[in-house]
């Protein structure tokens, strides 16, 4: 007859032999710690690169609307609100002066967009000959720099708050840290 086991069925594993001493964790731990430190500032940094490098496009997209508005509405002149140059809440079946829908980017039109927020201040004449737009970073995570054009199309990044003539650079003249 076979004979069933009723005591020790688990063996105690040997103590030398079983799991992690504390010092092999530790060094685990803190190598993943030196990994983390070195690649999140990367990261970090990158995500702005991005940032900035969006807001770029989007003012030249914003520049390139604001021709095309002044074409379409010439006794309007330029757009004086992002949401003009948008669809405005409308189905785009008939555009106005209102809703041009020549920008079908909501978040653009709505004046923030990559952690940039965007502005048009028109010259207030009736038609505006001329407009500015700028792009200033929402927090300090989310960009440096402050990228602005107007009616030339020549877009300038400076750092913000610093004058106006001594951070300026135009696109492709060195940044100076702004990319």
């Amino acid at each position: 007859m076979p004979r069933v086991r009723t005591q020790n069925a688990i063996r105690n594993a040997d103590p030398g032999l079983g799991g992690f001493s504390l010092v092999e964790t530790l060094v685990v731990v803190m190598v993943i710690l030196t990994i983390a430190a070195i690649a999140i500032p990367n990261l970090v940094h990158g995500k702005m690169r991005a940032n900035e490098a969006a807001a770029v496009s989007s003012v030249k997209t914003i520049n390139t609307a604001q021709l095309m508005y002044n074409d379409a509405f010439p006794e309007v002149g330029y757009a004086s609100s992002l949401a003009n140059l948008g669809a405005h809440g409308s189905t785009c079946d008939k555009p106005t002066s209102t809703n041009a829908c020549l920008i079908m980017d909501e978040a653009l039109t709505s004046g923030l967009k990559s952690g940039y927020i965007f502005e048009i201040v028109a010259d207030g004449n009736t038609p505006a000959g001329s407009y500015g737009v700028t792009a200033t970073p929402e927090t300090s995570l989310s960009g440096r720099c402050n990228i602005s054009s107007n009616e030339s199309g020549d877009i300038h990044i400076s750092f913000p708050g610093s004058p106006a003539s001594a951070g300026d650079r135009s696109v492709g003249a060195g940044s100076a840290g702004c990319e």
